[in-house]
């Protein structure tokens, strides 16, 4: 499962001191010229990129002569470089090489690497972790030592130096942003190598590996000779992208007395899931969560017309929750295609009464843990109506909850209990509630739980893609509120 916030993730790269910031900083650069979001042609100052990568000017330009002697870039004096994107037909030539390398490598290391494949499997293991928080840097760094362990097995210090002379590492950095639909492929194909290695059958390795460098340039090919269509294809979702995420409550809002986190992921970009946070007059909060049918862009859409639907309805003066459930319920009916429904929960929250009333339209169960001496008491917010949109007649019935200080409500969607493992069983909410009776009741901030909680969640997927959009609201009750 692609898990999800590169931020909580800690590099195990070996090096220190200023070698690291170094290394990084060469495959920062190589990505971002590489990929072409650097402007090939365009002149950038030395000390732009010195200032931007936190690097003394002389360690730039050291990296840039290196790029240099690849074609990658043309210093100007020691003030400027203009890079360039190599050509189509100098990156098939470099990686028809590595290809043929690598086969010879993976052959001549079958014995030495036969029952000893741990560092091999730690750098797939590292990749994973890395491929799951988005962190493409960290990524290329454990793929380049899985690749690089393997001709140090091999012995052949005249391979090692013909492979290190094509900067496999800056290519593949170069490479990893245009194939990133194709990156799950590219690292479930290592476990096959390591299978074989750990068995001694050398020529079995050798085959793989030159398949595995094949299919990376078979999918950087690809990617080259997308059409226009393609090409603004992509860019009006990226553009979908940002659209979506301004649906979403800016992350700096507060609530009086509540201290919140929230995280969100789509399985495809853009999603279906949904979360919102409503100021309501008389110092109350209407607070959101649904999961709409489906997934990418229909989905999203979909998920814009409930969000509008619902904030039109909460602004309004009403009776009470199931009444207001209802007529976006109506809304919704009548405004999207057959089949479509959303679940959703929805409450109202008032911070001097610590109060929640809400309704839960078919939505997974949000959770309050509450932590008493020596123990922890786990309440369900059940469903009490199906999800909206499906009848035009359904009845929403509205429920109460009276927090304590000290309380911290989890509400979530289904891409976080419906993960799956390889063996096809789901995480299940189960698991959910005992992680919320260790981490919760040890007192563990709301930024603290979700990281919790995506931890515990990207362990067992163990892999696995994510095939459902993710989403978390975490709230602790604190003082300050007279009731």
């Amino acid at each position: 499962m692609v898990v999800w916030n590169r931020s909580d993730f800690e590099r195990n790269a070996d090096g220190g001191g200023h070698e690291q910031p170094v290394r990084l900083a060469r495959l920062r650069l190589a990505g971002q010229f590489l990929n072409g979001h650097g402007k090939p042609g365009a002149s950038v100052k030395i000390a732009e990129i010195s200032a931007k990568h936190q690097l003394d000017e002389e360690s730039v330009l050291k990296l840039l002569r290196e790029f240099q002697t690849f074609g990658m870039a043309t210093l100007s004096g020691n003030v400027s470089a203009v890079f360039h994107s190599p050509s189509p037909k100098e990156t098939q030539d470099a990686y028809e090489i590595r290809a043929a390398l690598e086969e010879i490598g993976g052959r001549a290391a079958a014995q030495a690497l036969k029952g000893n494949t741990a560092a091999l499997q730690n750098e797939l293991d590292a990749m994973r972790t890395a491929f799951r928080r988005l962190d493409l840097d960290s990524f290329v760094e454990h793929d380049v030592a899985f690749h690089r362990t393997i001709l140090q097995a091999s012995r052949n210090e005249i391979l090692l130096r013909m492979w290190d002379s094509l900067a496999v590492d800056l290519r593949i950095r170069g490479a990893i942003g245009k194939v990133s639909k194709d990156l799950p492929e590219i690292v479930e194909s290592h476990q096959p190598i390591i299978d074989a290695l750990e068995l001694g059958r050398g020529r079995e390795a050798g085959l793989l590996l030159r398949n595995h460098v094949e299919t990376l340039l078979e999918f950087l090919k690809r990617s080259e000779t997308d059409s226009g269509f393609q090409k603004a294809l992509r860019r009006d979702l990226e553009g979908a992208k940002d659209v979506q995420q301004a649906f979403f409550p800016p992350r700096n809002f507060t609530i009086p007395c509540i201290s919140c986190e929230t995280f969100y992921q789509p399985a495809y970009g853009i999603g279906g899931d949904y979360y919102d946070f409503i100021s309501l007059p008389n110092g109350r909060w209407g607070i959101a969560i649904g999961d709409v049918s489906g997934k990418g862009i229909g989905a999203a859409l979909l998920m814009a017309s409930l969000q509008a639907s619902l904030r039109a309805q909460a602004l309004h003066p009403h009776l009470d929750l199931s009444t207001l459930i209802g007529d976006v319920n109506r809304l919704v009916h009548d405004s999207s295609p057959d089949h479509f429904f959303a679940s959703l929960f929805y409450a109202e929250y008032e911070p001097a009464t610590r109060i929640l009333k809400y309704v839960n339209a078919g939505h997974n169960p949000p959770l309050v843990v509450r932590p008493r001496e020596g123990s922890c008491e786990v309440h369900q917010l059940r469903s009490s109506g199906i999800p909206v949109g499906i009848s035009v007649d359904s009845e929403f019935p509205y429920s109460t909850f009276h927090f304590e200080i000290g309380d911290v409500l989890v509400a979530y969607t289904d891409g976080i209990t419906e993960t799956e493992n390889g063996d096809g069983e789901f995480w299940g909410q189960q698991r959910l509630e005992n992680l919320l009776r260790s981490r919760a009741c040890a007192g563990a901030t709301p930024e603290r739980i979700i990281k919790c909680i995506l931890d515990e969640v990207s362990a067992f997927a163990k892999g696995q893609r994510q095939r459902d959009d993710v989403t978390l609201i975490v709230m602790n009750v604190q003082e300050g509120c007279d009731v």
